[in-house]
């Protein structure tokens, strides 16, 4: 059971930065209220502590017990309140960071036809496998729409090396409707879709995150390798990861136990021409 209750106070001073087009007395009024300022920690004091006894027999103890620990952890106390003021202000900086993509990387492109449209998807990948990075291009589109997807692809790509979550994207666009529209041929998942938007992060949710419930068809032995999929050794899981290595992620679908073929018990005798 505890029985004292330490109270710790600080005093923290900080300044925010605000970026104004125009100086007036209407913005100085509402500045306040803006949240798009910068903030800068300055300075964290240690003010006072105070220790509560939550037991009343212990009156003289408890006094003698406040002074040993405020003299023992008020400097690491204030120096450990500070570092994390201190990283999370870093954490928020390096969020903004952009994490470019490698000069050489694995992807995938899928051709598809929706209504009489041709849609070719290209993506990019990192080096663990997540997606950075796509290219959308149509056929049987004028010069201002193949325009527009190729710059909507370089948002979305642009979204996707600052950190924005695959998820987001999905969200926001599966279920989109306009034309084209109707069946999809050329795709083994993917049936039909209400749009090109629809069914590019259709595909892309079920190549890079699994989401079986936006497919249409499900996935080619998902039910039958299940006992495999318990039973795998050591030396199978370090070929997985081998596999994993060189190979796209949003290619093989995240199955990458399904896909692979056990070679080991094959023999292959080469007899040369006589």
């Amino acid at each position: 059971m505890a029985k004292y209750l330490i109270e710790t106070y600080y005093t923290c001073t900080f300044k925010v930065n605000h970026y104004l087009d125009d100086v007036n007395e209407t913005e100085l009024k509402n500045l306040e209220k803006r949240d798009d300022g910068k903030f800068e920690v300055l300075d964290v004091k240690l003010d006072n502590r105070k220790t509560k006894s939550l037991d009343p027999k212990n009156n003289q103890i408890t006094e003698k017990n406040k002074i040993d620990v405020v003299s023992e952890i008020q400097k690491p106390a204030s120096q450990k309140f500070e570092n994390l003021i201190k990283s999370k202000t870093a954490s928020s900086e390096k969020n903004g960071k952009r994490f470019s993509m490698p000069d050489r990387r694995k992807g995938y492109i899928q051709k598809a036809t929706i209504g009489d449209h041709k849609v070719y998807l290209h993506t990019g990948e990192y080096e663990d496998g997540k997606i950075g990075e796509i290219f959308i291009d149509t056929s049987k589109e004028g010069e201002l729409v193949k325009a527009l997807m190729n710059n909507f692809a370089i948002a979305v790509s642009l979204g996707l090396q600052y950190g924005v979550p695959l998820d987001e994207f999905i969200s926001a666009f599966v279920g989109t409707k306009f034309e084209p529209s109707g069946k999809v041929h050329g795709n083994d998942r993917i049936l039909s879709a209400t749009s090109i938007l629809d069914y590019i992060f259709r595909e892309l949710a079920i190549s890079y995150q699994n989401r079986e419930d936006l497919a249409h068809t499900p996935a080619i032995g998902s039910s039958e390798n299940t006992n495999f999929d318990e039973q795998n050794s050591d030396d199978q899981n370090k070929l997985l990861k081998i596999v994993k290595d060189i190979t796209s992620k949003g290619f093989v679908r995240n199955n990458y136990k399904k896909n692979l073929v056990d070679l080991s018990d094959v023999k292959i005798s080469l007899k040369g021409k006589k």
